[in-house]
């Protein structure tokens, strides 16, 4: 059976990297398809919030981490992936967070219900040790692109 595919749920992220250099990933398994994925932190867009606004509390939200740390600097990133078993293609706003610690705590306190269930832990990365199974695939270049000089 082919997903639905769902265009209409606008999202943000968030590419945080530490005092190292080193890349905050998520890891999430997909209950329909049995996946496993690793993802910067972030979510959707909740009526009346900016891009940035909603960057910042899944930020929070997601790992405890202060959504202030999140900059105005971002860019559009084309997705292309099913959760749940729904299609979404769209283009996504990844926002910048620098922060001055080596490897910040996190803690996912605000979960949702089914992030809660979705939820398998979370890992510093340097940016040449990205994992299998990151999303988006050229997670790489994007990080690439946000922490180049301005």
């Amino acid at each position: 059976m082919e997903a639905q595919t769902n265009s209409d749920r606008p999202a943000a992220r968030v590419v945080c990297v530490d005092a190292d250099g080193r890349i905050l990933l998520l890891r999430w398994r997909d209950h329909v398809s049995g996946e496993a994925i690793w993802e910067p932190p972030g979510g959707g867009i909740d009526p009346g919030e900016t891009p940035l606004e909603a960057a910042a509390r899944e930020l929070t939200e997601e790992t405890g981490l202060p959504g202030a740390a999140v900059s105005d600097r971002w860019v559009p990133v084309r997705r292309d992936f099913t959760w749940l078993g729904v299609r979404y293609v769209k283009t996504e706003p990844f926002y910048l967070a620098c922060f001055t610690r080596r490897t910040p705590e996190v803690d996912p306190g605000e979960l949702t219900e089914e992030e809660a269930r979705a939820y398998l832990g979370y890992r510093w990365f340097a940016t040449d040790e990205l994992p299998h199974g990151v999303e988006p695939p050229e997670l790489a270049e994007v990080i690439a692109e946000l922490t180049a000089p301005a």
